[in-house]
């Protein structure tokens, strides 16, 4: 349910979250399935394919595969198969774009919405931060291909989004001026095509980040609010915001890491 309203709405995404990560982000929300060994349960396709209509069954809206960046292809052959067989709920791809060009086209015809981070835009702090530098080259060029697939955002008569991009970006603290740039260039590449989620829900997770005090805290409400006011002084319309008291670890899915699916 806490997805943006036009992907929640008031029945629910159905995610399926994915074990594992191309990334090694310190500040890292998910930790217990993005970077503990052994966690999750192995599935076939087939079984994939499987849980797509159990979610259906259970009233979700759409099916959202969260952090599914390293096992595109067979999630691609599972979607291939779910499409053929008439499944209709449309899917998302729920990514932090350190792809590269030729993943993201596997997926072309299968994914209806990308739902693409733009973590950072210096080299630098991609480094520092989340151990690619070259993360920005990679996720804004991995971001012009889902565009490029989607084109401009469709919504139903509830409000719910059918096809498109949605562009997230999580602001840091003390990352302003990153967020500021990154906002500026892909409105200057996308307009009103692609819709924004910006976010100050980051939340600081002491013991993963003792060796960065600089980041080990929450964002100010400062910050936050001079960063809105800035993406409305250059013209974006299209995007969400969150209200205060979301940076919280209550947020934070809180993974059974014990059963198999």
């Amino acid at each position: 349910m806490w997805e943006e309203p036009c992907i929640s709405s008031c029945r629910g995404s159905g995610a399926i979250f994915f074990a594992g990560c191309n990334l090694g982000c310190v500040f890292c929300q998910n930790y217990d399935i993005s970077h503990m060994l052994n966690t999750g349960a192995v599935i076939t396709e087939k079984r994939l394919t499987e849980i797509f209509y159990e979610l259906k069954e259970k009233g979700a809206d759409n099916i959202n595969l969260v952090t599914a960046d390293v096992y595109i292809p067979s999630i691609a052959h599972a979607i291939d198969k779910a499409k053929n067989d008439g499944f209709d709920l449309p899917f998302i791809f729920n990514t932090s774009s350190y792809l590269n060009i030729d993943s993201v086209k596997q997926l072309d015809g299968l994914i209806d919405i990308y739902l693409p981070d733009a973590k950072f835009f210096s080299a630098v702090k991609a480094r520092k931060y989340i151990h690619a530098a070259d993360y920005p080259e990679y996720a804004f060029a991995a971001i012009e291909e889902m565009h490029r697939q989607t084109g401009s955002c469709v919504f139903d008569e509830r409000g719910l989004i059918k096809k498109g991009t949605i562009i997230r970006h999580m602001l840091m603290p003390g990352g302003l001026l990153e967020a500021k740039m990154i906002l500026k260039k892909l409105f200057e590449a996308y307009g009103d095509d692609v819709y924004f989620s910006i976010m100050s829900q980051y939340t600081p997770i002491a013991e993963q980040l003792d060796q960065y005090p600089e980041i080990n805290k929450t964002v100010s409400e400062r910050e936050y609010d001079e960063l809105i006011e800035y993406a409305l002084s250059i013209g974006i319309k299209n995007a969400w915001m969150q209200e205060g008291g979301v940076a919280k670890e209550s947020f934070i899915p809180a993974f059974d890491l014990s059963g198999v699916i």
